[in-house]
């Protein structure tokens, strides 16, 4: 009897277990296809921008530091004292405007001295030339009447020029840069005592690599991004080009004029400057963030029907944010543009920002 009772145990204990490990592998056939159902319907959130059409422009682009077209130093001509000074730094000055006058009583006396010594002479050689016209002297005193006339006016000539570089005088229109003397200074001959700017117009040089010669053309189009001036581009042109090819450096030469109407780029300034070279009109056009490269390799994940498809494209100029598309996409196809790093082919994905 009691034999009996234990083979029931056993077996009521084999079912029991049986009937727990049928239970847990259906567990695991719903938890299976749970997950094959979340898979089947993920979701990736993406950004994404249309194809669009516009104009993109190839440039070259470099650093250069703004200099003044014309620049001069101004020098003192004649030694004396300073007496006056009419300008100051920042001032603008006209071509031949005095700009500050040396004492000038000394010359003044010399170039009269002289002017009356001249008048002098002058008479003696007309009287001798009428004699000597008249028969009645000789050619050879009328000939050394005429040359002391002449030397003596050369000599008036001098002593008046001097007179008149006691007052200093801009070499050209512009602004007074500096200012190097003082009143009461004595200054010498050449000595150097103004500077003076013409900010109009300004010019960038900038020294390109021989390889990009071929594109660089007298009259582009150049653009200016100043480092003191965040926020504003100025236009330009190319104004001339270096014949010659720097051998040390392999670099030519380009000088760019830069419009400047509002009056405040300045010598000195540091910017980069973008030499435009060719323009492609109404071409298509998709945000460079949009491309993904791989092994040389240009893609894009297009969208259609809420599903991602990576496509192959081949692109052409890059102007900022923008990337010019030659081929492998159409008008008005949707492109992705933050989130490709989830995404493969069929993708199901939601546009969370176009």
């Amino acid at each position: 009897m009691n034999t009996k009772r234990f083979g029931y145990y056993i077996l009521a204990s084999a079912l029991s277990i049986m009937t727990l490990q049928a239970c847990g592998n259906g567990n695991n056939q719903d938890n299976n296809n749970n997950n094959n159902n979340n898979d089947s319907t993920l979701v990736i959130p993406v950004e994404v921008n249309d194809v669009s059409r516009g104009d993109i422009s190839a440039y070259y682009s470099n650093t250069a530091t703004l200099e003044a077209v014309e620049e001069a130093t101004v020098v003192s001509k004649v030694r004396g004292i300073v007496e006056q000074i009419m300008v100051e730094e920042g001032d603008d000055v006209r071509k031949g405007q005095v700009i500050a006058k040396i004492e000038d009583e000394q010359y003044r006396i010399e170039s009269e001295r002289a002017k009356a010594t001249m008048d002098r002479l002058y008479n003696e050689y007309q009287r001798n030339k009428e004699l000597f016209e008249r028969n009645l002297t000789s050619a050879e005193v009328y000939e050394n009447s005429r040359f002391e006339y002449e030397s003596q006016k050369s000599a008036y000539d001098l002593a008046q020029l001097n007179y008149e570089y006691t007052s200093i005088k801009s070499p050209i229109t512009g602004v007074i840069s500096e200012r190097l003397i003082k009143v009461g200074n004595m200054i010498g001959t050449d000595q150097e005592v103004f500077e003076v700017t013409d900010f109009d117009p300004i010019q960038a040089n900038l020294f390109i690599p021989e390889h990009e010669r071929a594109k660089i053309k007298a009259g582009q189009r150049a653009e200016l991004v100043a480092d003191a001036i965040p926020g504003r581009v100025f236009t330009g042109k190319v104004q001339r080009i270096s014949p010659t090819i720097d051998p040390q450096t392999g670099t030519f030469k380009v000088t760019v004029y830069l419009d400047d109407n509002q009056d405040v780029l300045r010598p000195g300034m540091f910017g980069r400057v973008k030499i435009v070279y060719d323009t492609r009109m109404n071409t298509k056009m998709i945000p460079k963030a949009a491309v993904i490269s791989e092994d040389e390799i240009q893609s894009v994940f297009v969208i259609k029907d809420s599903l991602a498809f990576r496509k192959t494209i081949r692109t052409g100029y890059v102007n900022g944010t923008k990337i010019e598309v030659i081929d492998g996409l159409e008008d008005g196809e949707i492109v992705v543009t933050t989130g490709q790093g989830s995404l493969t082919d069929s993708t199901r994905v939601n546009i969370v920002r176009l």
